[in-house]
């Protein structure tokens, strides 16, 4: 399994390649990205390598406390880094229409949304909402959050006439789900409650949701956005189950947080 990390694609990157090593030579001055639990994990070197792009990066995050450390980590590195600080709870519909209020009122594009927060493996727990929590917060938090901001990254598109980019998070445990797949009547149903299973649950309908949004925007965009969807992909950090994340990243050692 080892021998993975380290073979190349046809691009020259490998699962072992760093995000410096993939991002050497890009010039992002004037993007705009949100990058979904960016205070730790994957999520803080995504918004650390952006900031060193020099991409305007603003950062959703569960705890500002922590998202406030890791911009100063960060701006200690990369003085002119540009990094905002917005407080996003993915388990919460009324906290991600709160982000969306709050970034609104920067006045700022979008040209890339990485969705990377989530939880794994966590005990049975319902959200605020009322919904199991690995669902609530790695599938339908993204879910409401990306469908709010479609029409700013499509108005970014148009008027830049730069293709805008949208990263799911994924995870090879989308292969572990349930029997049934996603169990749509019994998500919320603590009989026969399995963590490892949940979390697959959950990472299929992040695959499942990047595949049917690809699928309706080559219909509703224009030209230009519409490269940008056939490329629009769900990204794996893992192969199998998720202990191998951390080696993605030389900085970013844990696996997916919010």
């Amino acid at each position: 399994m080892w021998g993975l990390l380290h073979r190349s694609s046809p691009s020259g990157f490998s699962p072992s390649s760093t995000a410096e090593e993939v991002t050497a030579g890009i010039d992002g001055s004037g993007l705009v990205a949100i990058v979904t639990g960016g205070s730790s994990g994957i999520g803080a070197e995504t918004c650390r390598v952006l900031a060193l792009r020099a991409v305007h990066v603003v950062m959703g995050v569960r705890n500002l406390c922590t998202g406030l450390q890791v911009r100063e980590k960060i701006v200690g590195q990369v003085p002119m880094a540009k990094i905002e600080i917005l407080e996003l709870d993915l388990s919460s519909m009324s906290s991600v229409r709160r982000f969306i209020d709050n970034f609104n009122a920067l006045d700022i594009p979008l040209n890339i949304l990485v969705n990377n927060a989530g939880i794994a493996f966590a005990p049975f727990e319902l959200s605020g909402d009322g919904i199991e929590l690995h669902f609530a917060t790695n599938h339908l938090g993204h879910f409401l959050l990306t469908d709010l901001l479609l029409e700013k990254i499509n108005i970014t598109a148009k008027e830049s006439g730069i293709e805008g980019r949208i990263v799911i998070v994924a995870s090879d445990s989308y292969k572990h789900p349930y029997r049934e797949g996603i169990c749509f009547e019994k998500i919320n149903d603590k009989s026969g409650y399995s963590s490892i299973l949940a979390y697959g649950q959950s990472k299929l309908a992040n695959i499942l949701h990047s595949n049917e949004l690809s699928s309706r925007l080559k219909v509703q965009t224009p030209f230009f956005f519409q490269r940008m969807i056939r490329r629009l992909k769900w990204t794996c950090f893992s192969f199998g189950l998720v202990p191998v994340m951390g080696l993605f990243y030389r900085e970013g050692r844990e696996r997916e947080s919010s």
